[in-house]
């Protein structure tokens, strides 16, 4: 009875208690839209002053790439692909202002990747890692990296520019071990394939497009990513940097053999879809226009050793798999020979050829001057900053040399050993994989253009060299694909990941 009037004389309370208190509630704004009209505040504040301090080019895109992270935290995939197009696009941008250091948009996807990559083992999306023959050898070439850039702190600087660029070599590295695995089925193989196409045909567009126009028109163009961190002023390279001299293709590239260098690996991986009965495209024809694209726009580049390791390349292909582009190579090589307007590009490689021109003659003395700094430092090198001795200096254009320069015939033979297990793993396997009508196109692909970076590397530095960031990523990308062409290969026939 009590317990009844109790809550009989409990209920007008509440309702008054209700009718009181409801008036408050109806204010409070929910949380969503106060943190999203925060954010626009912010984004409208960030904006005007990039717009007074900058321009509109860079804060479109600022915005662009903001959008584009916060895209690629979702997924892993886009984190990738945006790593992709970084080094395809906008291979030497840099974020407009400065936090300590001034980061590269490369640094920040590839950090944006790692990320993702990391929540993805945090949030239990990931069980187990994937594990290829070559990571070991992999972790033990960066120890040896490591080792021997702390034993040249004895008589090397420690900067933070210096450790920036050893901790983005790292990165590159270990992209490798990300692209295979995100690449464990065929089909996001192929897909990461096609977007690597689509990307390089755009830069050889943007650079075919940068050297057929008026060279002041071109000039300004270059010079407005200057607000990215890319060089101002006379941008324009030729041949011996003499302006009498035939114009050199950079894009955006800047440096015109790291653009070739670029356009070789890819061409690389174009010409093996013509040997292939299912292309990445689906037909053939449009990579016979690829091909011709990027062909075309490496030419103009005059890297007589990324053209080189296309050739090879291409020979290869056809003697092993396709004898019908025998006559596609004869064709280009009569039209090389016989156009008037190829004529400079003829005695350009001849002349290298037969080491008359001034350029190969200060590789011959580099090469000799190399020789001399390994045989002084020959266990662990110099290290990355410099060397210790004044009639020395750290720097070669061969990739091997260079990186017996800085870790030292040690650091050579775990790279050596990097590399002998990826193609060795991909010798065994090939059979198979080129049986696969599905993963041929792939794996061939993939391992045409590792073959194209290791024939640069004889002649040309920038896949090791700490200020070609984003060459030393495409190689280590290049070695991931083909590695992750290989580990489909050894799957038993009818696995689901070989389904396309």
């Amino acid at each position: 009875m009590l317990a009844h009037g109790h809550a009989a004389l409990s209920a007008p309370a509440a309702t008054a208690m209700q009718l009181t208190t409801t008036p408050q509630t109806s204010t409070r704004w929910p949380p969503a839209p106060l943190l999203l009209g925060a954010a626009i505040a912010v984004l409208a504040v960030l904006a005007g002053a990039l717009l007074g301090y900058a321009g509109a080019l860079v804060t479109l895109a600022v915005f662009g790439a903001l959008a584009l992270v916060l895209w690629a935290l979702a997924s892993l995939e886009v984190a990738l692909c945006a790593v992709l197009a970084i080094i395809t696009l906008l291979p030497f941008g840099t974020l407009p202002f400065k936090f300590v250091l001034t980061l590269t948009l490369l640094d920040v996807a590839l950090a944006g990747a790692l990320l993702v990559y990391l929540c993805q083992w945090m949030a239990g999306y990931r069980r187990h890692l994937l594990v290829t023959p070559v990571h070991a050898p992999l972790l033990a070439f960066a120890m040896v990296c490591v080792v021997a850039f702390v034993s040249a702190l004895a008589h090397t600087a420690f900067t933070p520019n210096l450790a920036r660029r050893f901790v983005e070599f790292l990165l590159s590295v270990f992209f490798a071990v990300l692209v295979v695995e995100h690449a464990r089925t065929l089909r996001a193989l192929n897909r990461l394939l096609r977007v690597l196409l689509l990307l390089g045909s755009a830069s050889a567009t943007i650079a075919l497009a940068l050297y057929l126009l008026p060279p002041a028109t071109s000039e300004r163009g270059l010079n407005a990513l200057g607000r990215l961190g890319y060089p101002t002023g006379s941008v324009l390279r030729y041949v011996e940097d003499d302006s009498e001299n035939a114009q050199r293709a950079i894009g955006t590239a800047v440096d015109p053999n790291a653009l070739g260098g670029m356009l070789a690996v890819l061409g690389a991986l174009t010409a093996a879809q013509l040997a292939a009965a299912r292309p990445l495209a689906g037909r053939r024809w449009p990579a016979y226009l690829l091909l011709a694209l990027l062909a075309t726009t490496l030419l103009l580049t005059y890297s007589r050793a990324a053209m080189a390791s296309l050739l090879i390349v291409l020979l290869g292909i056809a003697l092993l798999q396709q004898r019908r582009l025998l006559w596609l190579l004869a064709l280009g090589a009569a039209l090389v020979l016989l156009l008037p307007q190829a004529q400079a590009y003829v005695l350009h490689f001849g002349a290298g050829l037969r080491g008359e021109d001034l350029a190969t003659q200060m590789r011959f003395g580099e090469y000799k001057d190399a020789l001399e700094l390994i045989g002084r430092y020959p266990f662990l090198g110099v290290g990355f900053g410099g060397a210790p001795d004044v009639d020395l200096y750290l720097g070669v254009s061969s990739a091997y040399l260079l990186m017996a320069e800085q870790t030292g015939l040690l650091g050579l033979a775990a790279f050596a050993l990097v590399l002998a297990t990826t193609l060795g793993w991909a010798a065994g396997h090939a059979r198979r994989a080129l049986h696969n009508t599905a993963l041929a196109p792939a794996w061939l692909g993939a391992h045409a253009a590792l073959l194209a970076a290791l024939v640069i590397s004889i002649f040309d530095h920038y896949f090791v060299h700490l200020d070609f960031h984003p060459l030393q990523t495409l190689f280590w990308l290049v070695l991931g694909l083909a590695l992750a062409a290989t580990r489909l290969a050894s799957l038993p026939a009818g696995d689901a990941a070989l389904s396309t």
